[in-house]
């Protein structure tokens, strides 16, 4: 696997290491000592998968508050998104900032995000399906979500929104956020 940190501190790209021969190809997207030897979480406690029909639907930009924070490791199983981060620590040189990679199920690219640090995608094309594995299972108490269009960060969206639940909608932005403490 080959881990590119992004511009937020903790935030990684990886990429598979693709072995091929006449049968196709073999990846590895997970591997406890390469996790641990990057600082990365090599537990997950939850897999979930999330299919969105239309292009240009946007869900989060989500997170979850201590004690429940947690790490994800994100990957498009079919279509194409434009995945995003933000990060919300307390004391991190780079709050309020974002970054973005876009994925897809021929690059097998997957990102990994760090706690406190707020996650979300657009889709780019029709029925695009993600798988998400967390490092803690869930907990409703302890979400929390900003505003997909707060000035403030500035997330450049590379479409205009199709489709937004009504709670993502809600979220507060980032000046009305406290800060998240992992």
């Amino acid at each position: 696997m080959i881990f590119s940190a992004l511009s937020i501190e903790g935030a990684f790209r990886i990429d598979p290491e693709r072995i091929g021969d006449e049968r196709g190809s073999f990846a590895r997207m997970f591997c406890t000592s390469e996790f641990s030897a990057h600082g990365l979480a090599t537990s997950w406690a939850q897999m979930n998968v999330s299919h969105s029909a239309r292009v240009g639907t946007l869900r989060g930009l989500h997170f979850q508050r201590p004690p429940a924070a947690e790490a994800k490791l994100v990957r498009c199983l079919k279509g194409a998104m434009f995945d995003v981060l933000v990060d919300l620590r307390s004391g991190s040189p780079g709050f309020g900032q974002w970054t973005s990679v876009e994925l897809t199920p021929e690059s097998g690219a997957m990102v990994y995000v760090p706690e406190g640090v707020a996650h979300g995608f657009q889709t780019l094309l029709p029925d695009t399906e993600v798988l998400y594995c967390h490092s803690v299972p869930y907990q409703r108490e302890h979400e929390g979500g900003l505003r997909f269009d707060d000035e403030s960060v500035g997330v450049a969206w590379p479409l205009p929104v199709s489709t937004l639940s009504e709670r993502d909608k809600a979220h507060p932005g980032l000046l009305a956020l406290d800060p998240v403490t992992p």
